[in-house]
């Protein structure tokens, strides 16, 4: 995504065109918006990743001129893009992109203005009345505001309309459990095709997450252990330093479970374990990754307390300051039994994985931040190594996906000299040491691939379902038994006593970070 004169850090060009068009946000005096969006699209028009047709509505409740929401928009790229507006020319170019509109998002004559406005910039901007309408607001309003996008013409319909096209961005979550999720699908497929559906999963605009595939499927070294005749298990990890913060409201009604484990660590999952896809066609990587969600073994009930752990933290330190426990954070219930700590253990009933285990594990007020996974492999025969009985420590390879994006295999070798003891020492390869940059943000990929019609790292509709149908289960087995101890881990500490038990049971440990 980012442009230089190295021909180490050179661009592959698209194929594709990047055709004129108009993003509207809804909720655009929204965090996410400032936060990510608008950072994003500066990034792109910096890199020349966007149209020169272009314009961006920010469409929201509030009243505001034109200039004022610009002047925001420059405030938050200023304070949260990777690259600080500094070239004024440039800034100033964008920003006459740039535009507001006010309207409650269920207002029918904020629609028919909101239009005739669309239709006023295509004539000035040459925007060829292509639309990315971008729903940045809480999922109630998903349906009112498709519906409303339908009602007044602002959705064109694929089968009549050829010469134009519309398409919207869906932030997660796509409904609260699998019946809502089903429900929101079928509202929205009244609406519009699933070719013009783009449900964003941030993780997978990251590049150590798209490198998954190079990584796996361009290494002919790694694809042939690959499989169960190699592979120990493998470990998942989300975790955050940070506590739930302001989003107290929010995440009283999500939860560990569905706000990371149910897209973003299904996501990581199943490219982890998808066999090799026919073509890099977004069809064709979609069919193998359902075809992973559908073959994970469902949670057996009977034993459940061995195969999920929930937690929520409490009063503790990060980084030797003291923080309050969960209970304690603003909007939050104090005796909420909502999670902030997961752990799951998954086993994917195919030929490559049979009886190998996926372990995940989320948390918030963890230790430190981090997100990576963690490929553990079978010992070797320890005929001539061995040490005193000892096992060799196994081979471990790590893809780190943040904050430090890299890749790092763990092997064993000779320490220097006549007693020849074996060590683990580590290979380690960094995105921003070896290309001399830091990656992109996934926002500035997703939002352009977007732009270009290229749904390849987006969650398509039967994926998220899949997902669903696999987490609904343990959402209705908590509702039946609140847990009894919670809080039941302190902040700065790696989540509760029961998730090291269930991998202690197997002679297992998780992985130091």
């Amino acid at each position: 995504m980012t442009t230089s004169t190295l021909p180490s850090e050179e661009k592959a060009k698209t194929s594709k065109t990047i055709e004129p068009c108009i993003i509207v946000i809804f909720g655009a005096t929204g965090d996410l918006t400032s936060r990510k969006l608008f950072p994003a699209l500066y990034n792109l028009a910096r890199d020349k990743q966007l149209p020169s047709n272009f314009a961006c509505v920010g469409f929201a409740r509030r009243e505001k001129t034109h200039e004022a929401f610009r002047q925001e928009m420059h405030e938050a790229v200023n304070k949260f893009s990777r690259v600080k507006p500094t070239d004024e020319t440039l800034w100033k170019s964008f920003s006459n992109q740039i535009f507001y509109h006010q309207a409650n998002f269920d207002d029918d004559q904020g629609y028919d203005s909101l239009n005739q406005f669309l239709q006023k910039l295509d004539k000035e901007l040459g925007t060829s009345g292509n639309r990315i309408f971008y729903f940045s607001t809480p999922p109630s309003f998903f349906p009112t505001i498709v519906e409303k996008l339908s009602q007044h013409g602002l959705i064109y319909d694929v089968h009549k309309v050829k010469d134009k096209w519309s398409r919207i961005i869906i932030e997660k979550p796509f409904g609260h459990d699998l019946a809502s999720g089903i429900e929101l699908q079928k509202f929205v497929s009244k609406h519009l095709s699933e070719s013009q559906i783009y449900r964003i999963d941030h993780y997978l605009g990251k590049e150590t997450v798209q490198n998954i595939l190079v990584f796996r499927f361009a290494n002919s070294i790694f694809e042939a252990f690959w499989n169960n005749h190699y592979i120990d298990h493998i470990q998942i990890t989300v975790g955050e330093e940070i506590g739930i913060g302001t989003r107290g409201a929010f995440w009283e009604e999500a939860g560990m479970l569905r706000d990371i484990v149910q897209n973003h660590m299904m996501q990581l999952l199943s490219l982890t374990a998808m066999e090799p896809p026919s073509s890099l066609r977004p069809e064709s990587i979609h069919n193998e990754k359902v075809k992973v969600l559908q073959a994970i073994r469902p949670i057996d009930l009977s034993l459940f307390n061995q195969l999920v752990v929930r937690g929520q933290y409490g009063p503790g330190a990060i980084d030797g300051q003291g923080v309050i426990g969960y209970r304690q954070e603003k909007n939050v219930n104090p005796q909420s039994y909502v999670e902030t700590f997961v752990a799951l253990k998954f086993y994917i009933d195919n030929w490559r994985w049979a009886n190998v285990p996926f372990y995940l594990r989320a948390g918030k007020r963890l230790p430190k931040r981090a997100t990576e996974i963690a490929v553990t492999f079978k010992n070797a025969p320890g005929i001539l190594f061995t040490q005193e009985g000892r096992q060799n420590e196994k081979n471990v390879l790590v893809i780190r996906i943040q904050p430090d994006e890299g890749i790092a295999l763990r092997i064993n070798c000779k320490v220097p000299g006549p007693s020849s003891p074996v060590q683990p020492v580590k290979m380690d390869f960094k995105y921003s040491s070896y290309f001399g940059l830091a990656p992109p943000e996934a926002y500035e990929r997703l939002i352009c691939d977007c732009i270009l019609g290229d749904g390849t790292l987006f969650a398509r509709g039967d994926e998220v379902l899949t997902s669903w149908k696999l987490i609904s289960p343990i959402l209705e087995e908590w509702n039946r038994l609140p847990p009894k101890d919670f809080p039941n881990y302190a902040s700065g500490t790696w989540g509760p006593k029961a998730a090291d038990e269930m991998m202690a049971k197997e002679g297992r440990a998780w992985r130091s970070i």
